[in-house]
């Protein structure tokens, strides 16, 4: 089994790619490369591209992993017996091509060539009441979309959690930050992050939930810092884009929260300031309540996750 050692990007359909060019702007990422059938946008860290959009029939089509090594690659790709090919994608290197219990393609890449990382455009000092670090200067936030850094998470609805636990932990090496029952040996899904031994990771990469039906629930973009999600929220709300929930800040991962729609109905998520976990930290069983509930903010629509 190998170890990734994080989500790389995740891949729509869309029958308008300029349309979906448009929105990503606004939604704070730049635009890696494209043709006529091809959108990829990437954001300010280095990494080749974080979302990728085939023309087509608008859906979900599927994501993506970093492999630590070309070796763990071609060891993945012996043990699920399948070949480890050219990635033809922005950044290059090899790619092996997986498809999961409920028939989502998932890539594991390697050995790409990243681009340089881009500049932090609100990079900003704050001031507490413990700590007044800034002194003889405003702050200003500069009006426009948010600063996407990388893709954090995605969170698919799965037909059977138990199965494709086992499928990803098998496979990933993913390990479980918070287990959610619906009720006593009751499970619904579980918050899933990267096992890179002692160094911290973000709290889920990935987390799957049993609905009994597949499909696609939603992919969390970090980005700069809070005042970096306010400016960004308010760009988005003045361009007519679809709110769906936020801002707040969740129980579980902690961070703070702002959730969007892409013109053909994609959640996807604005966070900052979320937990980073290790080996060292022991998997919890919570509930429902902590699973939708949140720490501050408006409550959750009946709409999320549909």
């Amino acid at each position: 089994m190998i170890r990734v050692t994080d989500i790389a990007y995740v891949r729509f359909r869309a029958p308008d790619l300029g349309e979906m060019e448009t929105f990503l702007h606004e939604f704070g990422v730049s635009i890696a490369a494209k043709s006529d059938t091809m959108l990829y946008a990437r954001g300010s860290d280095a990494h080749p591209f974080l979302h990728v959009t085939e023309k087509g029939a608008p859906g979900f089509v599927g994501l993506g992993f970093y492999a630590e090594s070309l070796a763990d690659l071609e060891k993945l790709a012996a043990e699920n017996n399948v070949a480890v090919e050219d990635n033809a994608a922005p950044g290059g290197g090899k790619i092996v091509r997986l498809t999961d219990p409920d028939g989502f393609p998932v890539d594991v890449v390697a050995g790409q060539t990243p681009p340089p990382a881009l500049p932090t455009a609100r990079k900003l000092v704050h001031n507490d009441g413990d700590a007044r670090v800034r002194v003889g200067a405003p702050l200003r936030v500069a009006p426009g979309p948010s600063q996407v850094k990388r893709l954090g998470h995605c969170v698919l609805n799965v037909t059977d959690f138990r199965a494709s636990e086992a499928w990803y932990k098998s496979r990933f090496g993913l390990v479980t930050s918070d287990e959610i029952e619906l009720e006593p040996d009751t499970p619904l899904g579980a918050f899933l992050r990267c096992d890179r031994g002692s160094i911290h990771v973000d709290h889920h990469t990935l987390f799957l939930v049993g609905t009994g039906k597949p499909g696609f629930n939603h992919a969390a973009f970090e980005v700069a810092n809070m005042d970096d999600l306010m400016a960004g929220h308010q760009h988005l709300e003045a361009a007519g884009r679809r709110h769906e929930w936020g801002v707040g800040r969740h129980i579980l991962g902690s961070q703070i929260f702002d959730y969007w729609r892409d013109p053909w109905g994609h959640t996807v998520e604005h966070w900052t300031d979320g937990d980073l976990f290790n080996n060292e930290t022991p998997p919890n069983m919570l509930g429902l309540d902590d699973l939708i509930g949140n720490q501050w903010g408006p409550s959750a629509p009946p709409s999320m996750g549909s």
